[in-house]
């Protein structure tokens, strides 16, 4: 091996873990987004979607972490599900960014 291709080679692998790894900043708006989206569910979404401990009703929507739960629901589903109406679901208008924020909460409730 050349000496030059022997550098680019050693700079390359080095670097590489950096590139894989997620970055730091990453990590810590993605939580930022988990509270945001907490925030947004605990004002908004709480008052039916109740923990399963009280859920006693028939009618109570299904508690956060069941929907978390469901087979084939990540991030983007839950975000695509956001965008439509849901009856008997009340519709609330959220921002954009609101819905992402909330798909990350519930994403985030998926291993837990």
């Amino acid at each position: 091996m050349h000496r030059s291709a022997r550098v680019r080679f050693v700079l390359v692998a080095a670097a590489f873990p950096a590139i894989l790894a997620p970055s730091a900043g990453a990590c810590a708006q993605d939580d930022a987004a988990v509270e945001r989206g907490k925030a947004v569910v605990e004002k908004w979404c709480r008052e039916c979607h109740v923990p399963n401990m009280l859920a006693k009703k028939r009618d109570m929507a299904p508690p956060f972490q069941e929907i978390a739960r469901k087979t084939g629901y990540d991030q983007a589903a839950f975000r695509a599900f956001l965008d439509a109406d849901h009856f008997p679901m009340t519709t609330f208008r959220l921002f954009d960014n609101e819905k992402d924020d909330v798909a990350a909460y519930l994403a985030s409730l998926v291993d837990k």
